[in-house]
């Protein structure tokens, strides 16, 4: 994998990102792809509508249908169909959110799956080997992530058990796959720093920041956000791991921050919520009863070019599937159109102007309650 910046807007800046199976434009999103797709999408259209990378769930895969049977089968890429580069996050967060117990120790993290309560233990090596079987052109180091709120001391000791793990991941990891490293530290400046320097000294390709958007507020997040950004080393690519509130990324983006992935765009489709050049709208609303006009006119997804308001909350309102793959195309190709039009707002020198105006969009009908 290779990085360069191609243009700074202050802080923000737009860059390519290199690797064996094509290039990423950065600011990037990377749509989630769970257990190895993208819900409610194939890969060619997340390919029409600009996806360039995407990331699939290392915790999930692992528990099914397996990384030996990924392995066998060719990879995560061959046995998704889908060409281009692939992420995968280390599990670290999934069992910190997902699994119905956990004990950590200094080896790494026992837990029960979600799905049938089974037994597992994954420490740094077996986080490291699994990603291999998998594949992906990007792996993440094993990391504890620090929970909010999180006193001083476990932020420490959460902080401490990041950076073992993390020479533990480097010390194992072969050539052929990027290595991120992530550092932690909750919501402490001194902690953050701490973690971040830590962190690179191991030296990694790139760089992760872990650990927020996880219930801490708005505000804080943000502090966080242009606090660590600017120290990142410049040389690499700043990943803000699980922010996708477009509120969020302007702010990531004008402290440095390159690449981003979340669930939010394909959730809030699949729940009737849609992204728009007007603001963010609940299509189950009565006022789309009648409405005839297309879910956002300045948009040429085939959703757009093809549906009224109407017909699209008949069908969610209706429970039909299709509800739930035109919501998602539309909703996935307004975020890569945004991360489009910021990249060359940034290109041009004008993140600024550019930020001003979408968050005024972006709040518009923020907090609307649906009917």
């Amino acid at each position: 994998m290779k990085f360069r910046v191609i243009a700074p807007d202050g802080e923000a800046r737009a860059g390519v990102i290199e690797t064996g199976r094509g290039l990423i434009h950065t600011p990037q999103f990377i749509p989630v792809g769970t257990v190895g797709t993208v819900k409610a999408l194939s890969p060619a259209e997340l390919r029409e509508m600009g996806a360039e990378i995407i990331l699939c769930n290392t915790y999930h895969l692992y528990l099914r249908p397996g990384e030996e049977v990924i392995r066998r089968l060719g990879g995560v890429q061959r046995f998704m169909g889908w060409p281009g580069p692939v992420l995968t996050d280390s599990g670290g967060f999934q069992v910190y959110s997902l699994s119905r117990l956990r004990r950590i120790t200094s080896d790494g993290v026992e837990f029960r799956s979600h799905i049938d309560g089974s037994l597992h233990f994954v420490g740094p090596e077996r986080a490291m080997k699994i990603q291999q079987a998998l594949g992906a052109d990007i792996i993440m180091a094993f990391d504890e992530c620090t929970p909010y709120p999180a006193t001083y001391e476990y932020a420490l000791n959460s902080l401490r058990l990041t950076t073992e793990w993390a020479r533990r991941c480097r010390a194992v990891h072969r050539e052929g796959q990027a290595l991120f490293g992530i550092f932690q530290g909750g919501t402490y400046r001194d902690l953050r720093l701490r973690s971040l320097e830590e962190i690179v000294g191991i030296g990694f390709d790139g760089y992760a920041a872990g650990g927020l958007s996880v219930g801490e507020p708005k505000g804080l997040m943000h502090e966080m956000i242009h606090f660590t950004g600017p120290l990142m080393p410049a040389d690499r690519p700043r990943y803000l791991m699980g922010i996708g509130d477009l509120l969020d990324v302007l702010e990531a983006v004008e402290a440095g921050y390159d690449i981003f992935d979340c669930v939010m765009p394909t959730r809030n489709a699949r729940n009737g919520t849609l992204f728009t050049s007007e603001g963010r709208i609940s299509i189950k609303r009565t006022e789309f009863k009648e409405d005839p006009s297309p879910l956002d006119p300045e948009c040429g997804c085939y959703t757009c070019r093809s549906f009224s308001r109407a017909y699209l909350r008949h069908l969610y309102l209706s429970g039909e599937i299709l509800s739930m793959r035109l919501n998602t195309i539309h909703n996935l190709t307004f975020y890569m159109r945004f991360f489009r039009l910021m990249r060359e707002a940034v290109l041009k020198g004008e993140f600024r102007g550019f930020k001003e105006r979408w968050k005024k969009v972006l709040e518009r009908n923020f907090n609307r309650e649906s009917s």
